[in-house]
């Protein structure tokens, strides 16, 4: 498997960019630049990650498709339509998004996030994505989230089943469907069966920590890995049994100390288990 994070070090040029990624420890990346960067800087970061075997994991889009504002709903389906087409022309393992809200928070909870509605005004949204681009390298791809769709397992296999287009495929954030007290100290579990029910359709992971807290009602909380009660052990086996491509990712932490502490820490589970990343 793969593994990758933020990169803290500065750089001046592609090549300094990807040396300071295996610096890091990394074998996969974010891409540090979008769309609308000149096509020489893109195929220059795409030349570097490739020479040193640099995995482009993800490419990120980062906005709310069901937003209420037409203006601006057209203007993040561009946004998302050009983000993909620039994950596929470098190859990246997936575009991914959330799937959107009706909150006025772009990424926050809705009473109708959940609802059959959200769900079909989902599925047009992205076949409508997907379409536009029609990928050959990469695939679209949609965070779990607590409070929209997918949020569990088995909703984003129906998503899958929905938007039935090859350019779409699974990424899975476990920190973000554990929700609860019940899948917080079953989290393992929980894991287990997402990739016994996604598979092969995953091709991007996110890696943080979760951590429950004793003040009410009830409070979860991101933190580094190693912080938390998320288990790794688990996470890793069902990661390495997928293609040597899949990735999985830090991500927001602010400081590079804890990005060398949760790589310490993952690699270390890694070694233990017996599994190159």
């Amino acid at each position: 498997m793969r593994f990758g994070g933020f990169i803290f070090k500065k750089w001046t040029s592609p090549e300094e960019w990807a040396l300071a990624a295996v610096d890091a420890g990394y074998s996969a990346v974010y891409f540090p630049v979008d769309y609308t960067a000149e096509v020489s800087v893109i195929d220059g970061y795409a030349k570097a990650a490739k020479e040193l075997d640099l995995v482009i994991c993800e490419i990120g889009v980062w906005n709310n498709l069901m937003v209420k504002d037409p203006v601006k709903k057209e203007e993040n389906y561009n946004r998302a339509v050009r983000q993909l087409e620039l994950a596929d022309y470098v190859g990246a393992n997936c575009c991914v998004n959330i799937a959107g809200s009706y909150s006025e928070q772009w990424d926050g909870p809705h009473r109708d996030n959940l609802t059959e509605k959200a769900f079909d005004e989902i599925v047009l949204t992205t076949q409508k994505i997907v379409d536009a681009v029609n990928p050959k390298r990469t695939c679209y791809s949609l965070e779990p989230m607590p409070w929209m769709y997918p949020d569990m397992a088995d909703s984003y296999l129906r998503l899958i089943k929905g938007i039935n287009r090859k350019g779409f495929a699974a990424h899975l954030d476990p920190v973000n469907i554990i929700c609860s007290p019940q899948q917080y100290y079953r989290n393992g579990e929980v894991i287990e069966e997402w990739f016994e029910k996604l598979g092969s359709n995953i091709l991007s992971c996110h890696a943080k920590d979760i951590k429950l807290s004793g003040k009410l009602t009830v409070h979860l909380d991101e933190c580094r890995p190693g912080l938390g009660e998320l288990d790794y052990e688990t996470y890793l086996k069902c990661i390495s049994k997928l293609d040597d491509r899949v990735c999985m990712m830090l991500e927001h932490m602010t400081e590079e100390a804890d990005y060398m502490e949760a790589t310490k820490h993952i690699k270390n589970i890694a070694k233990r288990l017996g599994i190159k990343i």
